[in-house]
């Protein structure tokens, strides 16, 4: 037997060898029919990634070899759905084993001395309570143009239309902080501020003054979104900065 026929016998798709090109690759429905279960596709999955990397690897004229990825389908698919299974399955089993505990029925005749939403809902429950921030305006007679509440839902709008327009105002193709330091301050502050407009939702708990919550509120993600643009803006001098552009310039060798 040459050594030909040998590297081809060994040339196997049943995930007992190494995985063929995609012109031998066997059909879905044939690889289901000889599957042995979850862990024999997750080998075979594993196995042909490995391969399509390596001939990638060989066959790329660019430098940055390093740089590269894999298709949607089946390999990011597969992965995904084995993942998302993984976390649906481990949600089941902890919700059937340790189920929520179901305290006394509400009583429809008396309000809470406390009414909180869900905690990821505090930043907007939060932003109902901007009442201080509504003017008072002298040409109508010391009154407010609106109601505290229907200005608490115009901040609501403002502060999730402001994140709608980011990835339109944001087209660079930068893809770490240090390549632009002041939308990496900026999220850093909008981070803190949902933080802060959170904790100030719950300001009935709060074991320190009202107005020094509410003025924290405004200042910490002034303070952290300025600390972080000036951390970034002098990394951008040094080497991570290089390192960066080099990494994100993908040229073809001359």
């Amino acid at each position: 037997m040459t050594d030909e026929e040998s590297t081809t016998d060994d040339v196997r798709a049943d995930g007992s060898g190494i995985v063929a090109p995609d012109d031998e690759t066997p059909t879905w429905r044939e690889r289901k029919e000889r599957t042995q279960g979850l862990s024999q596709l997750t080998y075979e999955y594993f196995e042909r990634a490995r391969r399509e990397d390596q001939d990638l690897r060989q066959e790329s004229d660019y430098v940055e070899r390093d740089v590269l990825a894999f298709p949607t389908w089946p390999h990011e698919i597969i992965r995904n759905l084995a993942i998302a299974s993984f976390f649906v399955g481990m949600l089941l089993f902890l919700s059937a084993t340790l189920p929520p505990h179901i305290g006394d029925p509400a009583n429809p005749s008396s309000t809470p001395a406390i009414i909180l939403p869900d905690w990821y809902l505090y930043w907007s429950f939060g932003l109902l309570k901007l009442g201080p921030l509504n003017p008072e305006l002298s040409i109508l007679g010391g009154q407010k143009l609106m109601s505290d509440r229907m200005y608490g839902v115009l901040a609501n709008v403002v502060v999730v239309g402001f994140i709608a327009v980011v990835p339109f105002l944001n087209k660079g193709s930068a893809r770490r902080p240090v390549e632009q330091p002041l939308w990496a301050a900026i999220g850093v502050g909008g981070v803190i501020f949902a933080l802060t407009i959170s904790v100030y939702s719950a300001k009935n708990l709060l074991p320190m003054n009202v107005n020094l919550a509410f003025d924290l509120t405004f200042l910490l993600p002034i303070v952290g979104g300025f600390i972080t643009w000036a951390v970034l803006k002098t990394m951008r001098e040094g080497y991570m900065y290089d390192l960066n552009r080099r990494y994100y310039r993908l040229r073809p060798p001359k």
